[in-house]
């Protein structure tokens, strides 16, 4: 993928992902922790640098917390000074989904799993 896959699922909408995990909210909240729900059901932030994998570096896959599909390898993970675990391309293009987000004054682009609800 390059930016312009990225802007192009962002505005126009992403491919079809493997499978898909719907569940209610009630089920989200009974399997998530309270963070864990704000940042991935909410669309919360973690504060810069607080995260546990921000600066591991070990090999393997990371993984949606919510639904266990494999996002992002180990091997394409950069530091990139932001603060936030970084990577250069997803495992597969469906895993991601790109959303444009224009909060906070500014364009940007949201990545978030493609596979849960």
């Amino acid at each position: 993928l390059n930016w312009k896959n990225v802007i192009d699922f962002a505005v126009n909408g992403n491919p079809n992902p493997d499978r898909r995990v719907a569940k209610t909210e009630s089920e989200w909240k009974a399997q998530l922790t309270p963070e864990q729900y704000r940042i991935t059901r909410e669309k919360g932030t973690e504060r810069p640098h607080s995260g546990a994998l921000c600066s591991v570096y070990d090999s393997g896959k990371y993984n949606c917390v919510c639904c266990d599909t494999p996002l992002f390898d180990s091997t394409i993970k950069f530091s990139s000074g932001t603060g936030w675990p970084s990577f250069t391309q997803p495992i597969k293009a469906n895993a991601i989904k790109y959303e444009r987000d224009t909060s906070y004054g500014m364009v940007r682009v949201e990545v978030m799993c493609n596979t849960c609800d």
